[in-house]
């Protein structure tokens, strides 16, 4: 019997029809399916391929008895239970490095859009407004950023910053200096928070990192400053960010991610003034959603044809 593939979050339409192409392989013939589709038809699967909007978790993987891969097209595995599917004997991979630069530009766009007032402005002239004295902006140029998280993202970021010649002072716990001259370290987080004009977080969501940036960081930052979130949901406290930007003590913040997605309706951060959401659109890019499609593929094959398995995760 043919491998059973399910793609569950979606992917690029041309990858799609490739992966459909293998003949040795039994494809869904859906790009993107309903939850409850793929709960109908997981007892099938030998291999699925999510994104952010599908949770693996011990009950997920009762009704996958046949499952042995889950890839997900993206970096972050948090969405997955990593020990629940090594005790099914079920591998997880992902596809490192495809949404980086993706990523790191979509940070820069909050950044930019949060400074100058561009989403609100916008908003405003289409109601048939000119409200030109409202929305006097600030220069990114000659201010401090600091970048929470120096691997490959942060980094794509202070590179890209480089032109807007900021300061830029980071912190990471696993990066003890920069490549980058103009990229210096910060001796801990309170140092970043008490000094950045500017501060974008790029860090993973992991036990250590949940909820990290607290009520405590988030009222040291200066009441000028800004907070940029284009990483994971969860590494920020979202009532203490509510806090903050409600009594104004910091300028205001541009959020991509959020600790329950899609972010409830209802949610009091949709109706802020100074705070610019986006519903997690960090990956989504035609040429890294053509990145994480090629990569994804030649994982399915490399591990269902010749048992060899490419940017394993492990628990």
């Amino acid at each position: 019997m043919k491998p059973f593939i399910l793609v569950c979050d979606g992917m690029d339409k041309e990858i799609f029809q490739d992966l459909q192409a293998i003949s040795e392989f039994d494809v869904h013939p859906e790009p993107k399916n309903s939850q409850d589709t793929i709960k109908e038809l997981l007892p099938k699967a030998t291999a699925l391929v999510i994104r952010s909007a599908t949770t693996i978790t011990p009950d997920f993987l009762e009704m996958a008895p046949n499952l042995k891969l889950v890839i997900r097209a993206g970096e972050g595995t948090d969405n997955i239970d990593k020990g629940a599917c090594a005790a099914k004997g079920v591998k997880v991979a992902n596809t490192p490095g495809a949404n980086n630069n993706s990523a790191a530009e979509h940070a820069i766009a909050l950044m930019m859009t949060v400074l100058r007032k561009t989403a609100a402005a916008d908003k405003t002239m289409k109601a048939g407004g000119w409200d030109k004295s409202k929305f006097t902006g600030v220069e990114l140029s000659n201010k401090k950023v600091g970048i929470v998280g120096f691997g490959r993202i942060g980094q794509i970021v202070a590179k890209r910053l480089q032109g807007f010649e900021p300061q830029v002072l980071f912190f990471d716990p696993f990066v003890e200096k920069s490549e980058f001259s103009y990229a210096q370290k910060a001796k801990d987080l309170k140092e970043v928070f008490s000094t950045c004009d500017v501060i974008t977080l790029h860090s993973p969501l992991m036990d250590k990192t949940k909820g990290m940036v607290n009520k405590e960081l988030l009222e040291l930052m200066p009441s000028h400053s800004i907070l940029i979130n284009a990483s994971r949901g969860g590494i920020v406290d979202e009532d203490a960010l509510l806090d903050v930007l409600k009594n104004g003590k910091i300028r205001a913040a541009g959020f991509d991610v959020f600790a329950t997605e899609p972010l409830d309706e209802n949610s009091e951060l949709r109706k802020l003034d100074n705070l610019v959401l986006t519903p997690h659109l960090g990956a989504s890019t035609e040429e890294a959603q053509l990145r994480v499609g090629e990569m994804t593929v030649s994982q399915l094959k490399e591990f269902l044809l010749n048992d060899n398995l490419q940017n394993e995760v492990k628990a």
